[in-house]
Formats: structure tokens, C-alpha cells, sequence
């Protein structure tokens, strides 16, 4: 995550200036699933995490120290960040009071939803009126080029899913930082709106033009010295009815030496879409090497991470187990770690070198 490889072809969000810390804002949600860009950076940035406020009936809470923006400015926080992915990525009316008051007390406003802070006229005016800045982490950077197909140096990992909102971040995020463990030189590459949060840098793929989406991949994760790896985040399905488009892009772009397949196996069919049942591994596994091979034709599966967060220990240790040996490939869940996930992080370096040699 420190750029050392990505120079000056990347993206604007490389030049994003996040006022951090953070007050997590989780408005009157009561599902934790729309708090997920609160979490994930909870999760993975804690140390840009000052408390978290919400608004009376939000019944979501990410563990973390209560604070109306003036606590929160004096304990050092600088944005207050919107931490819910609600439906349509809107902000509703019952949420500008206490935007309107981080402002005044002299918070940066931070969001990753697709309505864009400054559309909003009393914000825009407020944040004029007192000095503060307006980010929308889901702008992509201009000027973005079609992909032109060209092979670059380096080598790249692809979190890959059999649906959305399973585990992909958490994924390349775990292997990141495994790898650099390991002393080796990898980059975490976000492509959602809370991995930017989290990374400080990125492309939110969901916000890019159609015919630019691969080309955005290849500015993403440009050509680095042949032992640098670059983890990239994965997003949608090949299998998704609405979503299958970004996730050919991002394949398509990202040349993969490696992709791990994520996969939720308490979901029977595609969340929100029950006329959709979830695809095999199986043929998770063959369709994203099928059609990666277009631009890496030496492309290869390391294993798969599953998401056993709804799974006692024992039963998450037995289905693991039992999937590695029906499929012959590592299989582990990162966020439980353990031998399971060194064996997939080690064939994970064994593809990407077998790859780079083939």
C-alpha cells in the first residue's frame, strides 16, 4: 500500500489527501450489512478510528467510543465518515443535521456513495461557510484510457467471488498483508469505495464508465519490478445478473496471474436475487480461467476462501477440510487464519512464479 511501484500512471485517487482520522458515522441503520464500509474500515484501519456516532433508531454499533462531532474534533478526529452503503447510495433528510454539525465543528465530510456530497446545496454552501472539505472517494480520476490489452510487468492476484458481498475485500486485504510478512513487496489495489478508505488510494470500479472499466483495471495495477505483487480487490460475479459486467472488466484488466475464488456456502442463491442460484465452485473456478485466459492466457487458481463468519469453529475447520480435499486445492478462511490460510497464501507464490514461468 505505500506506491513505491505505482508511479505516475495510476490514478488521481493515488493523490487523494483523506482527512484522517475518522468519526464512523452509521446514521439509523439497523442491518449491520449496510454499515459494511464502517466495519471494513473499523476492521482494517483501526488506527484511523476515533469513536463512531449514529442517529436515534440506528440500533448498529462497531464496538468503538460514542462521540458527537465536537468530542470527536477534540479527541483529533478530522472527517466525519460515512460509514453506511445504503440502498442507491443516497443521503436522506433525517442525515443532514448531524452533517451539517460536523461541519460547524470543524469535521471534513468524507463519503463513498454514489451521490456526490457537493450535489447537495447546504452541504456545499455549509462547507464553504466554514473552511471544510467535501470527498467523494467514489469519483474516478479522469482521462481514463479503453484497455489496450499490453502485458506488464509484475505480478497480479484477483479476488474473485461466486456472488457479491462475501468476502473479497477481506481477502485480498488478508493476503496483503501476509504476504508483507513474508518480506514480500505487494500493494493492496482497492476497487470499492470502503477499500479506498481503507487504502487511502484506488479506483471505485462500480463508478466507471462501461468501455473504460478494463482500461481502469490496467491504470490500476501498472507495471511494477517482476517480485512486486499487487493483491486487487475484487468486485461482483461472472454470475450476477446485474453485476457480472464490472467483474469481466476487472478481470479482463488486471491480466491475473492468480485469482482465489471467495464463496459464501451458507447462500443458496444470489443475494437479493432468489430466481438465481449460486454457481458450483466448480464452475466458478473454470469460467473466471476461461475468460481470464483472453489477456493472461497463463492464469491460474491458487485455492479458495471461504466465508465461515456464520459457522461454529468446528464446523467451519470440518467444511474447510472437506472442501480441500473434494477439490484438491487449498481452501481456508482468512479472517480465521490459521495453517489453513498459510497453505493458500503458499500456493498463491507457487502460481504466481509457476505463472510467470509458463
Amino acid at each position: 500500500m505505500d506506491g513505491r511501484h505505482s508511479g505516475t500512471a495510476t490514478t488521481r485517487s493515488d493523490l487523494l489527501r483523506l482527512p484522517r482520522p475518522y468519526l464512523l458515522f452509521l446514521g439509523d441503520v439497523g442491518d449491520p450489512a449496510y454499515a459494511k464500509t464502517a466495519f471494513g474500515v473499523r476492521d482494517w484501519a483501526s488506527a484511523h478510528c476515533v469513536g463512531e456516532c449514529r442517529l436515534d433508531g440506528g440500533r448498529v454499533s462497531l464496538g468503538l467510543p460514542e462521540l458527537g462531532p465536537r468530542e470527536a474534533r477534540m479527541a483529533g478526529a478530522r472527517a466525519l465518515l460515512i460509514g453506511v452503503a445504503n440502498v442507491g447510495g443516497v443521503i436522506p433528510p433525517a442525515w443532514m443535521p448531524m452533517l451539517l454539525d460536523a461541519l460547524a465543528n470543524g469535521l471534513d465530510l468524507v463519503s463513498g456513495l454514489h451521490t456526490r456530497l457537493a450535489s447537495i446545496p447546504a452541504l456545499r454552501e455549509a462547507a464553504e461557510r466554514h473552511g471544510r472539505r467535501l470527498v467523494d472517494v467514489r469519483e474516478p480520476p479522469p482521462a481514463i484510457a479503453p484497455a489496450n490489452g499490453r502485458r506488464r510487468s509484475g505480478k497480479r492476484l484477483l479476488t474473485v467471488g461466486t456472488d457479491c458481498a462475501l468476502g473479497k475485500k477481506y481477502t485480498a486485504l488478508a493476503l496483503t498483508e501476509a504476504l508483507r510478512l513474508r518480506g514480500v513487496d505487494v500493494d493492496f489495489r482497492a476497487t470499492g469505495q470502503t477499500g479506498i478508505l481503507i487504502a487511502g488510494r484506488g479506483i471505485a470500479m462500480d463508478a466507471v464508465v462501461a468501455d473504460f472499466a478494463a482500461g481502469a483495471a490496467e491504470r490500476l495495477s501498472p507495471d511494477a519490478a517482476e517480485d512486486h505483487w499487487d493483491v486487487i480487490e475484487g468486485q461482483g460475479s461472472l454470475f450476477h445478473p446485474a453485476y457480472a459486467g464490472v467483474s469481466l472488466a476487472l478481470l479482463h484488466g488486471s491480466q491475473p496471474d492468480v485469482v482465489v475464488v471467495c464463496h459464501d456456502p451458507g447462500r443458496g442463491h444470489m443475494l437479493g436475487y432468489p430466481d438465481y442460484p449460486m454457481p458450483s465452485l466448480e464452475d466458478a473456478i473454470g469460467l473466471n480461467l476461461q475468460l481470464g485466459r483472453r489477456t493472461r492466457p497463463a492464469i491460474r487458481c491458487a485455492g479458495i476462501s471461504l466465508n465461515t463468519s456464520a459457522m461454529d469453529p468446528a464446523s467451519a475447520d470440518a467444511l474447510i477440510e472437506r472442501e480441500g480435499r473434494r477439490l484438491g486445492l487449498p481452501v481456508a478462511d482468512p479472517v480465521r487464519g490459521g495453517a489453513c490460510f498459510e497453505r493458500l497464501v503458499d500456493a498463491c507464490l507457487d502460481a504466481g512464479a509457476a505463472g510467470r514461468a509458463g
